[in-house]
């Protein structure tokens, strides 16, 4: 079996997270690019699932690494490679299926509750709250999905989850440590300002709040390291 896991992260402050840990507590070897300076592998032939994580930019901004991206995430599916993609990576991986990724009506910044559906309790949310459960958000692009995508959760606003075949996206943060939220306060001021946002309501409210979101990604995780895991064998 393959052990070894391609990151792609598309700005400094936007890491694995306590993704990390997990990954390295099973042993998996973690390939890192940064895809604003290095090279984006054209195929996904070498790796035993792909984590593609977010960024302030969008789909539509016409950047030549964002589309060398979604190529990755076309082979990866047509491999049958795990993927999954965190928020601006949700929103790769829905334009890459034939999608459209498009402004939102209201910017999610801060903490939400999202809803699963059977599906999503059925594979990526097992063992999860069956009717709601709170996820760290930061985004202002949603997308419309093509059919025969699986929607695995959602809120009041957007879709939140989805499948389709291998890949899977989710437009909220599990991965956030109380560190990273406080540097992307610091990263993307301005748009806490002319969102007229508080900082009291985009910080955890306390350490219990972190302790559950790490938890909740710590079930993910799970979730989909036995997706890769079937993958293999």
């Amino acid at each position: 079996m393959l052990k070894k896991i391609l990151s792609i992260q598309n700005i400094t402050c936007e890491t694995l997270g306590t993704l990390e840990g997990l990954l390295r507590s099973e042993e998996y070897s973690i390939s890192k690019i940064h895809a604003s300076k290095d090279p984006i592998p054209k195929s996904a032939n070498e790796f035993s699932a792909i984590i593609i994580l977010g960024g302030p930019m969008s789909v539509y901004d016409g950047i030549k690494y964002l589309d060398e991206e979604q190529g990755l995430i076309r082979d990866a599916i047509q491999r049958e490679i795990p993927t999954l993609g965190i928020c601006l990576g949700s929103q790769l991986i829905a334009s890459a299926i034939g999608g459209t990724v498009h402004k939102g009506l209201k910017k999610e910044i801060g903490w939400y509750s999202v809803s699963p559906t059977k599906k999503g309790l059925s594979s990526l949310f097992k063992g999860l709250n069956k009717t709601h459960f709170r996820v760290f958000q930061w985004h202002g692009d949603t997308y419309t999905l093509p059919p025969k995508t699986e929607i695995l959760a959602y809120s009041n606003l957007y879709p939140q989850a989805f499948r389709f075949g291998t890949a899977y996206g989710l437009q909220f943060h599990l991965e956030v440590t109380t560190d990273m939220i406080r540097s992307w306060l610091k990263e993307y001021n301005k748009e806490i300002t002319e969102e007229k946002l508080r900082t009291v309501e985009i910080l955890p409210r306390n350490d219990n709040d972190m302790r559950k979101l790490a938890s909740r990604c710590e079930i993910v995780w799970s979730n989909f390291s036995r997706i890769i895991s079937r993958g293999s064998n």
